[in-house]
C-alpha cells in the first residue's frame, strides 16, 4: 500500500516544512494541492526563489561550461550556445550547489569548495549529454518546445557534443581525486546504460511490475541526482550518515520528479509538453499512471498489447489512464517526496535547506 505524503502540522506552505516534524495526511488530504494559509497553491516557492541562495555559483557554472565546449572544439561552439546558453532550470547542479551550501554550513566552513564548483559542472555535462544522446536515439525534434541539437545541426554534430561531454566529464571526475566520488559518478554512466537498455526490452510490457519501473526511473534519472548530492557532502567532509542522507534525499526526489514528468505526459497539452501526449504510451513505454490503470482496467491490456492497431486505441487508452493511473501516481510521487524530506533532518536551518525543502513542493506542485 503506497504511504500518504507526510505534511508538516504547523506550517502553511511546502518551504516550511520541517522535516522532523512531519504527520501523515489523509487521503482526502492527498487529494488537495500544496497550499499556502489563505487556501492556495501560491505558498510554493518559484523556481527563481529556491535557486536564488546559488544563482551565482550557477551563472559562474555556466560560463564555464559553454566557454570548456566552444574554445577547444569550434565546430561545437554552436551547439554549446543552444545547450549551455542562457534559460533552463539546471536542476541537477542547483541541487548540487544547495547542498555544498548546506553541508558547508554543518561542518562550518567559510565557503564551498572548488571541487563542489566543478562536480556542479560534471553533474551538468553528464546530464546533457545524456539528453543529447537520448533526442538521437529517440530522434526529437523539440524538448520543451525548442529544436534539439541533432535538428539543427545534424546528428553528427549532435553525437560529437555528447561524445565530448561524456569524455571531458570523465576527465574532471578523475581530476577531482577522490576514490568515492569517482565510484558514485561513474555508477551514474553504467546506470544510464542500464536505464536505456531496460526500457527498450520492456516496451508494450504489461506485466512490467512497479518495482521494475522504479528501478528503470532510478536508473534513468535518480542515480545522478542521488550520486551528486552525495558527492557534494563528501568534500564537506561530512559523516558517513549526513553523506547517506544526502544520498536518499536525491534518490526519492529523483523519483517524485520522474513520476511527476510520466503524469505530466498525460495531463498537460501538446503545447505545454513540447511533445505528443501520452507519446510514452505510444511508444510502448509503461510508465506508472499506465501501470496503475493496468490494475483498475484490465481491457487496458489488449490495446497495448497489440500496440494500439485497432481505430481510436490510442486515445481510448490515454483516456482510461487518465481516468484511472492518476490518483495512484499522484501518491506515489507523495511518498517519494515524504522520503525525501525525511533524509533533510541533520541539515542546519539556513537558506540552502530552505531551498532545498522548497524544491520537494516545487517538483510535486507540477501536477496540480
Amino acid at each position: 500500500m503506497i504511504a500518504a505524503f507526510a505534511v508538516n502540522q504547523r506550517a502553511g506552505s511546502i518551504d516550511e516544512l520541517d522535516p522532523e516534524k512531519v504527520a501523515f495526511a489523509s487521503h482526502d488530504e492527498l487529494d488537495r494541492p500544496l497550499s499556502n494559509p489563505n487556501g492556495n497553491a501560491a505558498g510554493v516557492m518559484s523556481i527563481e526563489e529556491i535557486t536564488a541562495p546559488v544563482s551565482a555559483d550557477m551563472e559562474l557554472m555556466r560560463m564555464n561550461l559553454r566557454d570548456i565546449v566552444g574554445r577547444k572544439n569550434p565546430l561545437l561552439l554552436a551547439a554549446a550556445d543552444q545547450i549551455f546558453g542562457a534559460g533552463g532550470k539546471r536542476l541537477r547542479p542547483v541541487l548540487v550547489f544547495l547542498v555544498a551550501r548546506a553541508t558547508a554550513q554543518l561542518m562550518h566552513m567559510s565557503d564551498i569548495t572548488d571541487r563542489q564548483r566543478r562536480l556542479a559542472e560534471i553533474t551538468e555535462m553528464i546530464h546533457t549529454a545524456s539528453l543529447v544522446h537520448d533526442d538521437v536515439l529517440d530522434d526529437c525534434d523539440t524538448r520543451r518546445g525548442e529544436a534539439t541539437i541533432h535538428t539543427l545541426y545534424g546528428t553528427r554534430v549532435a553525437i560529437l557534443a555528447g561524445d565530448f561531454l561524456f569524455a571531458q566529464s570523465s576527465w574532471y571526475l578523475a581530476n577531482l581525486d577522490n576514490l568515492e566520488v569517482i565510484k558514485l559518478i561513474s555508477q551514474v554512466i553504467a546506470d544510464f546504460a542500464d536505464g536505456e537498455i531496460s526500457q527498450a526490452g520492456a516496451l508494450f510490457n504489461c506485466d512490467l511490475t512497479l518495482e521494475e519501473y522504479l528501478e528503470k526511473s532510478h536508473n534513468k534519472t535518480a542515480s545522478l541526482i542521488a550520486a551528486s548530492c552525495k558527492s557534494a557532502a563528501v568534500f564537506s567532509e561530512v559523516t558517513e550518515d549526513v553523506k547517506m542522507d544526502m544520498y536518499e534525499y536525491g534518490k526519492h526526489l529523483g523519483l517524485a520528479f520522474q513520476v511527476v514528468d510520466d503524469i505530466l505526459d498525460f495531463t498537460q497539452t501538446e503545447e505545454q509538453l513540447g511533445k505528443p501526449q501520452g507519446q510514452d504510451l505510444a511508444s510502448g513505454n509503461l510508465t506508472a499512471p499506465t501501470l496503475f490503470a493496468l490494475r483498475r482496467k484490465p481491457e487496458l491490456r489488449a490495446m497495448i498489447v497489440s500496440q494500439f492497431e485497432g481505430e481510436g486505441d490510442l486515445e481510448k487508452a490515454i483516456s482510461i489512464v487518465t481516468e484511472f493511473g492518476m490518483d495512484d501516481a499522484r501518491r506515489l510521487a507523495k511518498e517519494e517526496a515524504d522520503m525525501s524530506l525525511a533524509a533533510l533532518k541533520a541539515l542546519p536551518e539556513g537558506e540552502a535547506k530552505r531551498s532545498l525543502v522548497a524544491m520537494v513542493g516545487y517538483v510535486l506542485n507540477r501536477i496540480y
